[in-house]
């Protein structure tokens, strides 16, 4: 469904929930990262898109004189057809569902700025595939910041929103995440790319509007649990590099200043490092690379970076390099230009850059090999770069 459809749909369910029409209905995008992974929290840079693929949430005050009219938050979710219910009477707290907490994270960074959360009644849905690398949380975190705004009739500034669904994620989910998820789902432009330095905030929007290339995103449908350790080892693993270079983060460390320093880190902790520091190089590049659509030398870069997710930051997966080698068979002469993972890694999604007139063939052979291969189905679509958090009725 487009987002059009989408809004339609979700005030369908809000109707039928509810017995009335939604006052309110906001969407966020979740996103694609096309190369710089594992950057952010080591203050370098990402090249994020926001995709077709969004969180919609549908939303009226409670009737008067309902349980709910003066200080509760009641949510139902469309697609798995569970409630929960918010008291904003009190400071927010974790709670369950385990999703809700998303939701109250946001919540939570609104009461600390003193904003006044009115009552609502919320019909919510998600198309962006959960535990697939394609940010749901920060999707359903922006979406919820942005209902907030509409309801409340106070815009705040999309950098701030983002670093509040960013601690809503800290604190209510215990991801350590950097900033980029939320800031493409914030920020997003359509026909656009994002590069974000994630040391000074600033973005820059890459704009990419040839019609001869797409993006499709492979879904292994492995899932992935962040929270599980791996990637805060990972982060850490980071920190202890830095420290052990003198460097605030690995951003300050050039290649030769690490080889230079190799005697100073255990084996791990350099392959680590090796893998950041040549990411964000490859990520400054690509971006180069995307405004002068040269695509061959941007499909390089996207290879480069899957082999280092894979052999120095050990994040992939075998699901994930299946799906690599499949594209690399393609080929140039297939239509694809490059491929890779993308996000947190341990199953989730890749990224190919391809040929446009070449979709479809591609995206059957990736079908077919893939599931030869692993036994399993991969969901697989295009996207075109998406528009940021909007307001939809309201």
């Amino acid at each position: 469904m487009n987002l059009q459809e989408l809004a339609a749909h979700i005030a369908a369910e809000f109707q039928k929930h509810y017995g009335r029409a939604p006052r309110w209905i906001v969407a966020a995008p979740g996103r694609v990262n096309v190369i710089g992974e594992h950057t952010d929290y080591n203050d370098g840079f990402v090249l994020p898109m926001a995709i077709e693929r969004y969180a919609i949430m549908a939303a009226d005050a409670p009737l008067p004189g309902s349980v709910s009219a003066a200080s509760i938050i009641s949510i139902y979710d469309a697609h798995f057809q569970e409630n929960a219910t918010i008291d904003i009477s009190a400071p927010v707290t974790k709670g369950l569902p385990k999703w809700s907490n998303y939701i109250r994270g946001v919540l939570c960074g609104f009461q600390n700025r003193g904003v006044k959360i009115p009552a609502l009644d919320v019909a919510f849905m998600s198309t962006v595939p959960l535990g697939g690398g394609l940010s749901s949380s920060a999707a359903l975190e922006v979406c919820t910041a942005t209902l907030i705004e509409a309801a409340t009739g106070k815009a705040i500034d999309p950098i701030e929103k983002a670093l509040l669904a960013q601690k809503a994620e800290h604190d209510f989910a215990g991801v350590p995440c950097g900033i980029m998820d939320q800031f493409i789902s914030a920020l997003g432009r359509e026909g656009h790319l994002l590069l974000l330095d994630c040391r000074t905030r600033k973005t820059e929007l890459v704009p990419m509007s040839d019609p001869s290339v797409a993006l499709l995103v492979i879904n292994t449908n492995v899932k992935h649990e962040l929270s599980g350790g791996e990637y805060a080892e990972r982060r850490a693993q980071c920190e202890e590099a830095a420290r052990n270079l003198g460097v605030k983060s690995l951003r300050d460390v050039t290649p030769e200043q690490l080889e230079k320093g190799k005697g100073k880190l255990s084996e791990v902790v350099y392959r680590r490092a090796r893998h950041v520091i040549g990411e964000i190089e490859r990520t400054v590049h690509a971006a180069e690379g995307i405004r002068a659509s040269s695509w061959p030398s941007v499909g390089n870069l996207m290879y480069a970076s899957h082999a280092s997710l894979r052999d120095d930051y050990e994040v992939s997966c075998v699901e994930l390099d299946d799906v690599v080698e499949i594209a690399e068979d393609i080929g140039y002469k297939g239509g694809v230009y490059g491929c890779r993972m993308t996000g947190g890694g341990f199953g989730g999604c890749c990224v190919a850059l391809v040929k446009a007139d070449c979709v479809d063939a591609i995206t059957k052979k990736i079908a077919v090999d893939y599931k030869i291969k692993t036994g399993i189905e991969a969901a697989i679509f295009a996207s075109r770069p998406a528009a940021g958090a909007t307001i939809i009725k309201g």
